[in-house]
């Protein structure tokens, strides 16, 4: 015990103990009750992790004689949470006798693993039982109390070996949220490539993988016309892009540097009118819309985006704000116009709000559904890919084409990780401009 008083330097040895034991209890957690199996005659037999593994053995054994299958992979969850989780002790019990911050570091990286792994299996053992052939219908709430130990015990036993690293806890936090987050995404792209076809399957990772899910969107053209609707969201997009740029950033500069009589009267009207959702005003502009001969056409969609761009001016007219008037001042004595002001010395220290606006722009405009499906009606040649996509999972299209609509869904998210990826420099570069300035 006295290796526990020490004193190692980088280390924090006040929770050592309690998570050495943390992660026993995981491992002895892999020998206790982990899922409810049926028995003979529909009697339901306990088992723990390690019975499983053999029950999969087993069970699998005897379909892939059958079959000819090979190993399937999904299996990896089962035997990486077993795995890993002997790793994990082991690394603890050697940093008993051992302690440095080396084997700490390499303890906490297979403790992460395996409480992953172990979180995995929740959403895998029930295509593993049935690949296997042994669960029935098996559900997740079919697992006892020995798959919660595992996973509770990884949990904290992860917790106390980063705090004896002094690991910032927070990031277990925000590893939760990300998992949350990318989940759904995952999801998506695997049934994107996902060879079986339907809207429910059963499990989550398919048992074939095909590229004819996107082949077909842009081929079917006399069913799915599909790149048509991708190019006519990309002309609303850009087009609304640059036009409410402008109109935003020009608004939001006269509104910042500019006093005239009823300025604050016009900017509490913006506030007050924006304060209602955009909804509400959709019969009444599309009638205008239909009066004037513009319904059902792209066009419609690009004029009043850029009708109501103004009202978004204030996040902008709050980073002109921060920029000094002494600069303006400075270039008015040198002979400068505003608007030459405006184009040569505002916009090049304000690329993080110009690139914060554009995405917003062109989010807005690439992922609207709400006018654009009222808009077009049945008019299937103008539709864009919210409203395209959308069609394809009506309830009678929905088990056909569900796996092209996760293709679709796949294709439309890559122009705006494409725009991020390529501003995401510009605006960092223009925050750190504006502190200089």
């Amino acid at each position: 015990m006295g290796n526990f008083r020490k004193t190692v330097i980088g280390l924090n040895l006040k929770n050592h103990l309690q998570a050495v034991i943390a992660s026993l209890l995981a491992f002895i957690a892999l020998f206790l009750p982990y899922v409810r199996l049926g028995g003979e005659k529909g009697v339901a037999t306990n088992k723990s992790v390690v019975g499983v593994i053999a029950e999969l053995i087993k069970g699998y054994t005897n379909i892939a004689k059958s079959n000819g299958d090979s190993f399937p992979w999904v299996y990896v969850f089962v035997f990486g949470s077993v795995v890993l989780t002997i790793i994990a002790v082991v690394f603890a019990l050697v940093s008993v006798f051992k302690t440095n911050e080396k084997i700490m570091r390499v303890w906490q990286c297979f403790q992460t693993l395996a409480l992953v792994f172990s979180g995995l299996l929740m959403f895998s053992t029930r295509a593993i039982m049935r690949t296997s052939g042994i669960a029935g219908n098996f559900l997740n709430k079919d697992l006892s109390f020995g798959y919660w130990i595992l996973f509770i015990a990884s949990f904290v036993a992860l917790v106390l070996v980063m705090s004896v690293t002094k690991t910032n806890v927070g990031y277990i936090a925000l590893s939760v949220l990300g998992v949350i987050w990318l989940f759904p995404i995952l999801w998506i792209v695997l049934t994107a490539f996902r060879a079986e076809q339907g809207y429910y399957v059963g499990y989550f990772i398919p048992k074939g993988f095909t590229f004819d899910n996107f082949i077909n969107l842009f081929t079917n053209n006399s069913v799915l016309p599909f790149a048509r609707w991708w190019c006519n969201t990309l002309i609303v997009a850009l087009c609304s892009c640059v036009i409410n740029t402008l109109i935003v950033l020009m608004t939001s500069y006269v509104l910042s540097r500019t006093r005239f009589a009823g300025r604050k009267a016009f900017m509490n009207i913006l506030m007050i009118i924006g304060m209602f959702p955009g909804f509400m005003s959709l019969i009444a502009v599309y009638n205008i819309l239909k009066g004037i001969g513009l319904n059902q056409s792209l066009m419609a969609l690009i004029v009043v985006g850029a009708a109501g761009a103004a009202m978004g001016y204030h996040v902008s007219k709050g980073f002109f704000d921060t920029i000094p008037k002494a600069i303006d001042e400075a270039a008015i004595i040198d002979g400068a116009s505003r608007f030459q002001i405006f184009l040569n010395v505002t916009l090049p220290l304000s690329k993080s709000i110009i690139v914060y606006t554009v995405l917003g722009s062109f989010l807005g405009a690439w992922s609207d559904y709400i006018f654009p499906s009222m808009l077009f009606g049945d008019k299937q040649s103008s539709y864009t890919v919210a409203v395209g996509l959308y069609w394809l999972t009506d309830f009678k299209r929905i088990d056909t084409y569900y796996t092209q609509f996760a293709a679709g869904a796949v294709i439309v998210a890559v122009p705006i990780v494409v725009l991020f990826v390529w501003l995401q420099r510009f605006y960092v570069e223009g925050l750190s401009g504006s502190v200089k300035g």
